[in-house]
């Protein structure tokens, strides 16, 4: 007897651990860094890098001050042969101080009386282009969410670690792009949702969800697959464009470097010809948001027939169209229908979403409340309790009225609503409290 005891207070104490472990293994993977670098800001400005400079001064300041002013002598130059295709014979010192917003440092040596650096200068685009005569605005691709996968040892990756494909998109700059990327690095739960497996799933109710949390019309995948002939050796990497829920294949090329030093020039390099692919296929019509991404409210025609034949009955008319008395139903009985009515409210919503089926149940079940015109989900907590935007004609209490009705239990807060299902304590009580709104 001793020893079965024993036996199971091993075996409780096992599972405990086993417990501990899984808990911490799911925290470490929602909660450990390293995951990404987030990206460079992108403005609209005209971008030069790679300027270089060799100046020299009476002290380090001076020569480093000289540096500066050459390389934004050098850098308008570049530009204007860039946009005018032509040669200019360059600015006033004092024009060009109005007109550069930035100097960007990539590279830089200095002496007691020597500067030596490689320079970017970023000039403002709204005064530069009234002195080149382009327009200081132009259009651009709807927002479109980058999803980076890199294949790498026979599996791919896109957030489970800090890549050396992610840290190029994070350090390319797309001021000058007519692609509007939006780029994530895998913060808090990002590194879930975004996937490699996530490029394969074709569900546009799915997809509109993940590209509603990063505010982006559709999706691009640039997929890179790495080849070493042996360590330290050659590389060979092979660079493919694709893009939208399809993920559909727009060009590819290959790309070669003699070492693993020179990975990040060679992925720096790719980006720009993917940038170039994906402009291209902009221009043509090819890149363009998939319409079936739209998701539309379907029209319930039984519900929408019972609303007509109320407002009917409510204007003193039958469903026929026949004059009845007031108060009364086609049929002669008492009419008992309650119409929502009111100003339209913007109601916040609280529901638990233990999977991903959760989610399109949630939004069917509230969107088939009379009187509720549109549903999105405005913040996904797989597991956890989500929060969907409800856009209700009428006032908050007949919406909260209306969902219990169909088997909800309701917590209403100001302007908020906590809604699960079942008749336990905690599925009525958990998740944060409705009147914080969050």
């Amino acid at each position: 007897m001793k020893i079965l005891t024993s036996l199971k207070t091993h075996i409780v104490a096992f599972a405990v651990v086993v417990g501990l472990a899984a808990t911490g293994v799911v925290y470490a993977q929602l909660e450990g860094g390293d995951r990404g670098v987030a990206p460079l800001a992108s403005t609209g400005d005209f971008e030069v890098f790679g300027v270089e400079v060799d100046t020299t001064g009476k002290n380090a300041n001076e020569a480093r001050k000289k540096g500066w002013e050459e390389a934004q002598r050098k850098a308008w130059k570049m530009l204007y042969a860039r946009t005018q295709g032509g040669e200019t014979s360059g600015l006033p010192d004092s024009t060009l101080n109005n007109i550069v917003s930035a100097i960007v440092i990539e590279q830089e040596q200095i002496g007691p009386t020597r500067y030596i650096a490689t320079l970017g200068v970023m000039f403002d685009r709204a005064r530069t282009g009234q002195i080149l005569g382009v327009s200081g605005r132009r259009l651009r691709s709807p927002p479109l969410l980058v999803l980076p996968v890199m294949w790498s040892g026979g599996s791919p990756q896109v957030f489970e670690n800090r890549t050396e494909w992610q840290k190029a998109w994070a350090r390319f700059r797309s001021g000058n792009s007519a692609i509007d990327y939006v780029r994530p690095y895998g913060s808090g739960s990002e590194s879930l949702i975004l996937t490699a497996g996530q490029a394969q799933r074709s569900d546009r109710r799915w997809w509109r969800t993940v590209l509603d949390q990063f505010s982006a019309a559709d999706v691009i995948i640039p997929i890179v697959r790495m080849e070493r002939e042996y360590p330290g050796g050659p590389v060979t990497a092979h660079f493919s464009a694709r893009y939208g829920p399809d993920n559909k294949y727009i060009g590819s090329f290959s790309l070669k470097t003699k070492s693993p030093d020179g990975i990040p020039a060679m992925l720096d390099q790719a980006i720009v010809r993917l940038d170039t692919i994906y402009t291209n296929a902009l221009s043509r019509g090819v890149l363009k948001a998939d319409e079936s991404l739209i998701i539309e409210d379907p029209i319930d025609l039984e519900a929408l027939e019972k609303e007509i034949e109320a407002e009917l009955a409510a204007e003193g008319y039958g469903a026929d169209g026949g004059a009845v008395s007031a108060g009364t139903s086609g049929n002669g009985d008492t009419a008992n229908i309650s119409v929502p009515t009111g100003a339209v409210i913007n109601v916040s919503v609280q529901f638990d979403t233990p999977d991903v089926g959760a989610v399109s149940r949630g939004e069917a079940a509230v969107r088939s409340v009379p009187g509720v015109s549109s549903v999105s989900t405005s913040s996904l907590a797989l597991g956890g309790v989500s929060v969907m935007q409800v856009t209700y004609s009428g006032d908050l209490a007949n919406l909260a009225a209306a969902l219990r009705s169909r088997g909800w239990q309701v917590q209403q807060g100001a302007g908020v609503l906590r809604i699960s299902r079942g008749g336990g304590a905690n599925s009525s009580t958990s998740g944060p409290n409705p009147g914080s709104g969050e």
